[in-house]
């Protein structure tokens, strides 16, 4: 019986298509007793369980519910003029009529830290060269902002934007971030809008990433894609951890992410925020030294077991290392506890420092290995504190990203050149790079003041302006 019974099932179906198959079945199989020609009840799909033992599934919902309101997208455009011969000099001088203003825009994210002063975080590259910025908040308004500051070797900036019922994200405290611990990327990918992804730090303390300033990196898995920049990383508690701001892939940012994923760590951007808030720019801190990495031959000669460290081979006069007894020939291998692993890195380790911070180095000298005391302290940039001559000029170090591209780069950079003072009328301008000068060579701030310490009879400054080089006797 049950046979013929599904054979009619089957024929049915095929003749008039799975809905009479299905009510034949059901009259057919009807249990004993059941009143003819009853339809039996169809089975409803399961909910999927909210809880599994007792205990609520886990969910990042609630966490990003107080997150989300925080991270806004950045819009930042640009005037440039367009010349129709492209970048010829000549043509462009002479037909200066025929340029045109484009706007070229860009996409970015920030991060509320400050409700009350309307205190943006972001980076530097994605508002740099902005003639208006404007962010849109979570819940679709778009504000002006306003620039207060940004450093370019930390790719940190600050804006300030006016509205009512801003949300702050709560910034994390401990900063002890180990690998493995879960965190999430709040930003504006690509330009979709808010968008959430989720991962673990993969490393900390990163500082070979190419083509950045100075470094000490989260690394994570987390996807950051273009359009990330100056987002939000937080923890698992809703707490700011890090701002995004690079991501790394072999065939270029555009082709997108490959899990590596890089953060500046919230105690560097805190200083850094705390200092553009207070004055609107960076100062850094140095130890006044010259050194260079120990390779082999350097480790045999100085009788090193390992080819590691920093190798001191200048102490300029009045600096904190001389002032803390540092001599040529030490080798420094540890700053403040953090391994030092080549000249590079014990810069990178002073660029990330506040002024005025207490150092530790571990130096050996003579093959016995010493503690060292000293603080970080910050060079005077007006000229007339180098030279009467260079009288209302103001000088700064080449930024850190660009002398990461070239390792031979060396210099001073000309920030600004009051109009009328004695700097102005010898001829120096506002973005000239000093390469030398007829008192000595040079590669920073600190060996330029220290070449003229002696303040020589005649004063000759070598200069690059927009790729020519020329000479400048200082009067």
């Amino acid at each position: 019986m049950r046979a013929k019974t599904t054979l009619l099932a089957l024929t049915c179906a095929a003749a008039f298509g799975g809905f009479a198959a299905t009510a034949i079945r059901d009259v057919v199989q009807q249990p004993a007793g059941a009143t003819p020609g009853a339809v039996a009840a169809v089975p409803t799909m399961a909910a999927l369980p909210t809880a599994v033992d007792g205990a609520p599934l886990p969910s990042l919902a609630p966490m990003l519910k107080t997150v989300t309101p925080s991270v806004v997208s950045v819009h930042a455009k640009q005037r440039v003029r367009v010349s129709p011969f492209g970048n010829d000099p000549f043509f462009r001088r002479m037909f200066p009529e025929l340029d045109q203003e484009r706007m070229n825009e860009s996409l970015g994210s920030g991060v509320i830290v400050d409700a009350q002063q309307g205190y943006v975080l972001t980076n530097h590259h994605v508002i740099e060269g902005a003639d208006d910025v404007s962010v849109t908040l979570a819940d679709g308004r778009t504000v002006e902002a306003e620039f207060i500051g940004s450093d370019m070797d930390t790719d940190v900036a600050l804006m300030r934007i006016k509205a009512d019922n801003l949300t702050a994200i709560p910034l994390a405290q401990d900063a002890n971030l180990q690998v493995g611990d879960f965190v999430v990327a709040v930003g504006n990918p690509f330009g979709f809008g808010q968008t959430v992804t989720s991962g673990i730090i993969s490393a900390v303390g990163r500082s070979n990433v190419p083509g950045v300033g100075f470094q000490n990196f989260i690394q994570t898995d987390a996807s950051i894609n273009p359009g990330n920049s100056g987002g939000a990383l937080v923890n698992l508690r809703g707490q700011l951890v890090g701002i995004n701001t690079a991501s790394f892939n072999t065939q270029g940012s555009m082709a997108g992410n490959i899990g590596l994923g890089f953060a500046i760590p919230i105690g560097l951007a805190r200083n850094v925020m705390t200092q553009l808030a207070t004055t609107g720019s960076v100062q850094r801190g140095t130890l006044g030294i010259d050194t260079q990495t120990v390779d082999a031959r350097i480790a045999q000669g100085l009788g090193l077991a390992d080819a590691r460290g920093a190798v001191v081979t200048r102490v300029y006069g009045g600096s904190p290392a001389a002032r803390a007894g540092l001599r040529a020939g030490d080798v420094v291998v540890a700053a403040n506890g953090e391994r030092i692993d080549n000249s590079e890195s014990l810069r990178n380790f002073q660029g990330l420092q506040a002024i005025d911070t207490p150092v530790t180095l571990d130096v050996v000298r003579d093959g016995r290995t010493l503690k060292v005391d000293t603080r970080l302290t910050a060079l005077p940039r007006d000229g007339a504190s180098v030279d009467a001559r260079l009288t209302g000029a103001t000088f700064a170090d080449l930024p850190e990203a660009l002398r990461r591209q070239n390792q031979r780069a060396g210099g001073v950079l000309v920030e600004t050149v009051a109009p009328g003072s004695r700097a102005f009328q010898s001829g120096l301008r506002d973005g000239d790079l000093i390469l030398a000068a007829n008192s000595g060579q040079f590669r920073d701030l600190a060996g330029f003041r220290d070449s003229l310490a002696d303040r020589p009879s005649d004063l000759v400054l070598r200069i690059s302006r927009r790729g020519r080089i020329n000479d400048l006797i200082m009067r």
